[in-house]
């Protein structure tokens, strides 16, 4: 099985939503690696089509490709190690995606003792989980977990190429954290209602500035990006850039 050449081709078929072929794709080289009893295949096929199933929002066989995968590593000994770190992100992903946080948070927080010993500050793997998880603590309504996890994941971008799209997506779910804290009984008269937009208001500037980067690759990946950022600005009232980011968005695909 070459897997790279299926992922990449993968990559291709997602990029130009033909989700369809997607699945054909994956549960094509997926019943190959069952038959020949691949299974490192089988799980990092499975961790691919978390993604495509989470994506199209495919409940039922998101989580049953998060089952196996988390199964097929203890399967195969790999506790402890990178991949069962990524495969647990991916899972709690799909958790997270199909509001079940309280499900997903220990997956995030088994991958984040991983990766915090076994990765380099710099890797932007280290990012992708800050972002998630701080993304079930926020479901779970545990704000200054949430904010220290985003804070972290802008330290990791620093030192990553291109970091600024991911940089992008965590100034917007910081502004999320601060819209759900503004709304909280618990916790909104920290601040007076023109302080809370305030520092809303500021994390869309610096979203926009990253977003702006003219070094940025204009490829595939940053449709991708903008296409998850754009709802954001929609939401808090940014409708003129919106508008810019679907243009953008447009003009990449046109290309792929």
């Amino acid at each position: 099985m070459d897997l790279e050449r299926i992922l990449s081709k993968l990559d291709h078929l997602v990029e130009k939503k033909d989700f369809e072929e997607a699945k054909s794709l994956l549960a094509y080289w997926l019943n190959d690696a069952k038959e020949n009893k691949n299974l490192r295949g089988e799980l990092s096929l499975y961790n691919e089509s978390m993604g495509l199933f989470r994506k199209i929002g495919d409940q039922e066989n998101a989580i049953k490709c998060a089952q196996n995968a988390l199964r097929l590593v203890e399967v195969l000994g790999m506790g402890g190690s990178i991949t069962e770190a990524t495969t647990c992100i991916n899972s709690g992903t799909v958790y997270k995606a199909f509001g079940e946080s309280e499900k997903g948070l220990p997956l995030f927080e088994k991958a984040k003792d991983i990766y915090e010993r076994e990765l380099k500050s710099g890797d932007s793997r280290l990012g992708g989980l800050y972002n998630n998880m701080g993304l079930a603590l926020l479901d779970l309504k545990r704000y200054e977990e949430a904010m220290e996890s985003y804070k972290k994941a802008l330290d990791a971008m620093d030192y990553v190429k291109d970091g600024n799209l991911e940089k992008a997506i965590t100034y917007l779910n910081i502004a999320d954290v601060l819209d759900k804290m503004r709304n909280d009984e618990n916790v909104k008269d920290r601040h007076s209602e023109e302080e809370w937009e305030t520092y809303i208001e500021n994390c869309l500037e610096k979203a926009k500035n990253c977003l702006d980067d003219e070094t940025l690759p204009r490829n595939g990946y940053y449709a991708f990006v903008a296409e998850k950022c754009a709802p954001s600005f929609d939401y808090y009232g940014h409708f003129m850039y919106k508008a810019e980011l679907d243009k953008r968005i447009a003009g990449i695909e046109k290309t792929l």
